[in-house]
């Protein structure tokens, strides 16, 4: 048997390190690997960002700064605001905000992956973003076809104010182009109706919508819904995002489109196609039951939610899964896109809506 000494092992062991040191390091866990809170400040003169509600918004240069566990780590970024609804209706504190990374200073970072980040900020209060943030996670149970999402304890800092805002809740948002690769498959983007698109997938997804109360979404004009497929000819698979408008979070400015003649955003209303057959949707309904512990486990142990949002919020969930046990409620709510004078052939364009032809 050959035999080395302790110095020759010692030389063997470093020479290992060296080759395998970058490997180490895009082994370490990247942004979207952890559930735990991000802390992180934006710190420069964020009041230019947060005023800025111009049709077309400037970048505002700020540096995004948080702890590696060993010493801070500061990013220049630039940031704009984003958006359409939160951007104009006035009464926000701060609209949603775009991070976009330079190449040259994000490398053996956190966010070494990321190009552009949308950062999901509270109107005013972060409870909606916190219910907001738990729809995504929802969702991340269901299917790996979703967009990830990874909660931050946000601080406004700019030195050369007296008085910064307190910290307060908010979530980063996985980028498409990312979510697409991590599911091997390319962002697509088309004009198609939802019967052109996986039917599993799209029956699954307008559950999941009717689940959270969401009606603002439609497959047509792409609103609040990403497509992805294996090539640009292949059959596409529907994505959701942006659920602030859902009856979970109730936002305080949310309204259903007046076309739906839904008196809340908590009156919920199947958005998806006809099927004659009801039988369709068991596999979907099978899978909620199954996954039904999970999701009143992810707001059971969420410590940064509020006892009364996490008791409104199971109170909402468990209405829904008090509707899909019961056969009469199943037929009258998943059927409703079949009623000839309901409002289910009416889609969402943007901030209105339209009537299919």
């Amino acid at each position: 048997m050959r035999k080395f000494s302790a110095r020759n092992l010692m030389v063997r062991i470093l020479l290992h390190l060296v080759l395998f040191c970058p490997l180490l390091a895009n082994a370490q866990p990247a942004l979207f690997d952890s559930d735990s809170v991000l802390n992180i400040k934006l710190m420069g003169d964020y009041k230019s960002l947060i005023t800025d509600r111009a049709d077309e918004p400037k970048e505002h240069p700020l540096v995004l700064s948080y702890h590696d566990g060993n010493a801070d780590v500061n990013i220049p970024v630039s940031t704009r605001s984003r958006g359409n609804f939160r951007r104009t209706i006035g009464a926000c504190l701060y609209p949603p905000i775009m991070l976009l990374f330079d190449d040259a200073t994000k490398s053996n970072t956190l966010f070494r992956e990321q190009r552009k980040l949308k950062l999901v900020v509270p109107c005013k209060s972060d409870d909606l973003v916190l219910k907001e943030y738990m729809a995504y996670k929802i969702y991340n149970l269901i299917t790996p076809m979703s967009f990830r999402v990874r909660l931050v304890k946000l601080s406004f800092i700019d030195p050369d104010k007296k008085k910064n805002p307190e910290p307060f809740y908010a979530f980063l948002l996985e980028e498409e182009d990312q979510m697409a690769k991590r599911n091997n498959m390319v962002a697509v983007e088309k004009r198609i109706t939802p019967v052109l698109t996986d039917a599993n997938t799209f029956i699954t997804m307008a559950v999941f919508e009717y689940f959270i109360g969401n009606t603002d979404w439609s497959v047509e004009y792409q609103q609040n819904i990403k497509l992805i497929a294996k090539d640009s000819v292949s059959t596409p698979y529907t994505v959701p995002y942006d659920f602030d408008h859902s009856g979970l979070v109730d936002a305080y400015y949310a309204q259903p489109a007046e076309e739906l003649k839904l008196s809340a955003v908590t009156e919920r209303r199947y958005r998806g196609y006809c099927l004659s057959d009801l039988n369709q949707y068991n596999p979907s309904f099978e899978l909620f039951k199954k996954l039904k512990g999970q999701v009143y486990s992810l707001f059971e142990t969420a410590a940064y939610l509020p006892a009364g949002t996490r008791k409104s919020c199971l109170k909402f969930i468990g209405e829904f899964y008090d509707i899909i046990d019961n056969p009469q409620k199943i037929k009258k709510d998943f059927s409703y896109p079949c009623d000839p004078n309901g409002t289910g052939g009416v889609i969402i364009k943007g901030l209105g809506s339209e009537k299919k032809k």
